[in-house]
């Protein structure tokens, strides 16, 4: 898992007041959970950019105030319109405790299927697994060589090691789609 810092602040109010006047400031209000109490905390919006933008899962140190915390980002609510992040939700790694998380797919190697005309499908951008926080990868990736015209690769193709994916083993991740114009010569 990649690593980040980010540097927050406790919130002593919760209400919907102060939280617009800090997102007015530059600040993200957000909560951390999953340990031994919630804590409410506010940070800097830039310190987030990483964290968002890359799509990977990141093993988080959140400094609050000096007390520091190991964990994962959960969730991240946005303005519909602005795109500003308006909430973020953080769950603590806790030593020996499971957490489930969506891990990114990330597609390499140049289907058999494409160089021969298909066009290329990724069906399914993020798995659900769960593990050992230690265990979860970045992103998993899906080596998609092999997969040829008119044919899908389902999620139980992909190798678990040291976590285990809780989405549906059928479900395709990825396909080779024929294209209209290939449809006729390959049934004749």
């Amino acid at each position: 898992m990649k690593k980040l810092e980010i540097v927050g602040y406790r919130r002593a109010n919760l209400g919907r007041t102060e939280a617009q006047d800090l997102r007015a400031q530059g600040y993200v209000p957000s909560v951390l959970y999953g340990g031994k109490e919630q804590v409410h905390f506010h940070a800097p919006a830039m310190l987030f950019r990483d964290l968002i933008t890359s799509g990977d899962v990141f093993e988080v140190t959140l400094n609050i105030e000096g007390e520091i915390f190991k964990a994962i980002l959960q969730e991240t609510q946005f303005h519909p319109v602005s795109d500003m992040i308006l909430h973020a939700d953080f769950l603590e790694i806790v030593p020996g405790k499971q957490i489930k998380v969506d891990v990114p797919i990330k597609l390499s190697g140049t289907a058999s299927g494409v160089i021969k005309g298909g066009k290329l499908n990724q069906k399914l951008r993020k798995l659900r697994v769960q593990g050992l926080a230690e265990n979860i990868p970045d992103y998993i990736d899906l080596n998609v060589k092999d997969l040829d015209l008119g044919k899908s690769v389902k999620v139980s193709a992909i190798e678990q090691k040291g976590f285990t994916i809780l989405s549906q083993s059928a479900i395709p991740v990825a396909s080779v789609d024929i294209p209209r114009a290939l449809r006729g010569t390959l049934t004749a």
